[in-house]
């Protein structure tokens, strides 16, 4: 049975009181509480015109559309670049985790793609994001690991859009194979992890060991199971090997975990935006 709101708050507020180390995780369902949904009017209002012509059903699934050609690929990816990062700004939700953790001993893990917790003002040193960043472009056969910045070549696919389709001179091309370029997202086996991808990774795992029998928090908000083995499940194991471990978890759809578990478990169906008013 699930205990009521008052006591997991004074549960919570104490737990982070007490903490030496928070780990702070967002996944999709972070996002989408922001109001980055990749579905519903969001979606509609700002893709009509490759809903009619592809038969798009949300932001997700049309990152795998199979486009015939490089300058349908890259129209799409252009405007989907520009609603998720450069249009987007700071949302009041990252501005408020930033509130919650600020003055804490933290590191940021998260799967999203859309530069928020940057542009909240997490430190850059403190973030590990895994799964890529939609400011980047790569060689789409991973043939070299450096990373190129996308922001004005989007701009000017965005400008020079015409019926879902770019001008051929637009269309990056690989500096070292000649080949296509990609968005930098973890979409296939060809996701290319740089140096900077390499040092983050780094020092989130040296955080872990710092950590690795104190007193620390596992805040994980909107974690489902698209890439569980990433977040969700790693987060459910350090909970069980450390004894002094918290994990607090807001899900409104995934709120299961370990049985082993439970006793150190702290979950919110609740609005994210409504838990992190209160706290």
């Amino acid at each position: 049975m699930k205990e009521n709101w008052e006591s997991r708050m004074k549960k919570v507020k104490q737990t982070l009181h007490e903490a030496k180390y928070v780990v702070l995780s967002g996944g999709a369902g972070l996002s989408a509480a922001a109001g980055l949904d990749y579905t519903g009017g969001r979606f509609t209002e700002n893709f009509e015109p490759f809903i009619k012509k592809y038969g798009m059903i949300d932001m997700y699934t049309s990152s795998f559309y199979p486009f015939k050609h490089q300058e349908e690929k890259w129209t799409y990816w252009a405007q989907h670049i520009s609603v998720n990062l450069y249009d987007m700004p700071v949302t009041d939700l990252y501005i408020d985790l930033l509130g919650l953790v600020q003055n804490e001993n933290y590191f940021v893990i998260t799967t999203n793609v859309e530069r928020q917790f940057y542009k909240a003002g997490f430190s850059s040193d403190k973030i590990f994001a895994v799964q890529g960043d939609y400011g980047s472009k790569q060689c789409a056969k991973g043939c070299h690991k450096i990373l190129y910045d996308n922001e004005q070549l989007v701009k000017e696919m965005i400008k020079e859009t015409k019926e879902c389709a770019i001008p051929s001179a637009l269309v990056p091309v690989c500096p070292v194979c000649g080949g296509p370029m990609d968005v930098n997202v973890h979409k296939d086996a060809y996701f290319v992890q740089d140096a900077a991808w390499d040092v983050a990774s780094e020092r989130y795992a040296l955080f872990l060991k710092e950590a690795e029998k104190a007193k620390i928090v596992f805040l994980e908000l909107g974690v489902g199971y698209n890439t569980p083995g990433i977040i969700r499940y790693p987060f459910e194991q350090m909970t069980y090997g450390n004894e002094q471990a918290v994990l607090i978890r807001l899900n409104q759809l995934h709120l299961e975990g370990a049985n082993e578990n439970c006793s150190r478990t702290i979950a919110f169906t609740e609005e994210m935006s409504e838990v992190m008013a209160a706290l």
